[in-house]
């Protein structure tokens, strides 16, 4: 089915679908208000991001956890680096993806540009980064035997054109949402890239959202519902091939939708409850002349809920003795716990922080 087809009008009369168009719309206007409210949202963003890209590696295979994705290289098994560089490389390219978004609209450049960053210095480094492929490719074991064979690579220039305009045309009086859906779609049956359309296909769908105004932060991604529900989500994106049926994909995404916005919106809330119970309960328990250290380690806590006593003697310019009291005490109250078991280059994670992200 080609993007083109729906340039005539098109109606959608599924009740189902209107009804959780809906309901996910007004989700999203809550989602926005937390966004827009809460303190340093920035730093939770990056958490956001960091369980997106672990997540939406995972569904192309890597192994990375979120523990792993939020140390260093060199603190992580040896075994397992050439997946933290793929994570890795996925966190960058969403932050370049989104801030680029301040300089250029959501096109084909950006989704190019964005793909060199994806695949830079990675496995995949040899498949033409960010250029549209020029051969054929295919998802399967062969090409005799696969599962699905996209459009033949001299079409990708002309069908990938043909998206962009549909990004961007306004007198496709679509919902946003189900634009949205039928983009992500099209996206992954054009696969232009000969690696990383996956993940940059699930990309494509927060940066349209922020792009055309609908996420004012992006707290928002469905890979953790795509990989739940991962074998239905590739049976829904392959009966729209065959059968070319929108209304069972456009419930299933805007249920992942309603059911991810809904998710985003509870982190926030117990964000917020975390974060008081913590200036409530422990911050006053520091002598006076301790406070300040407390409350600049517990902030940087929430940008990077992982540190050790070097970090923390940094933050707070201090020597190495006051830092690794400061991190006992926090210890002591549970808001740290150290990791690696080890007693020399130990690592500590806020740990309860942390599992909000992993639900």
């Amino acid at each position: 089915m080609n993007i083109s087809e729906f340039k005539a009008g098109w109606i959608v009369s599924d009740s189902k679908v209107l009804t959780l168009l809906e309901e996910t719309n007004r989700l999203l206007g809550e989602l926005n208000a937390f966004s827009q409210l809460i303190p340093d949202v920035d730093f939770f963003i990056r958490m956001h991001i960091t369980k997106e890209a672990t997540t939406s590696s995972r569904i192309e295979g890597t192994q990375t956890n979120i523990e792993e994705a939020l140390v260093g290289k060199l603190d992580v098994d040896p075994e397992k680096r050439d997946d933290w560089e793929e994570v890795h490389n996925y966190i960058e390219a969403i932050n370049f993806a989104i801030k680029q978004l301040n300089q250029i609209p959501l096109s084909n450049r950006l989704l190019r540009e964005t793909h060199a960053v994806l695949l830079r210095g990675v496995r995949g480094k040899h498949k033409q980064p960010g250029e549209f492929r020029t051969s054929q490719n295919w998802i399967g074991v062969s090409l005799k035997h696969a599962t699905f064979i996209p459009p033949h690579h001299q079409q990708v220039p002309d069908l990938m054109s043909d998206l962009e305009k549909f990004m961007h045309n306004d007198h496709i009086y679509i919902p946003h949402l189900l634009k949205v859906a039928l983009i992500h779609y099209q996206f992954e049956t054009i696969h232009p890239f000969l690696d990383g359309n996956g993940r940059l296909g699930r990309l494509l769908i927060v940066l349209y959202l922020v792009n055309f105004g609908l996420l004012h932060k992006p707290a928002l991604y469905l890979s953790d519902f795509f990989e739940r529900h991962k074998g239905e989500y590739y049976d829904q994106l392959m009966a729209v091939r065959t059968t070319h049926k929108l209304e069972p994909w456009l419930q299933f995404f805007l249920i992942g939708m309603r059911e991810t916005t809904g998710m985003s919106i509870q982190v926030f809330k117990d964000i917020l409850a975390l974060k008081e119970r913590i200036e409530r309960e422990h911050l006053p328990t520091f002598h006076v002349r301790r406070q300040a250290n407390a409350h600049a380690l517990m902030r940087s806590l929430y940008r990077k809920p992982v540190t050790n006593i070097k970090l923390v003697t940094d933050l707070i310019q201090a020597q190495t003795n006051t830092a690794a009291a400061l991190i006992d005490d926090f210890i002591k109250l549970k808001i740290l716990k150290e990791f690696t078991g080890q007693r020399r280059n130990r690592l500590f994670i806020f740990e309860d922080y942390v599992r909000l992200f992993k639900r």
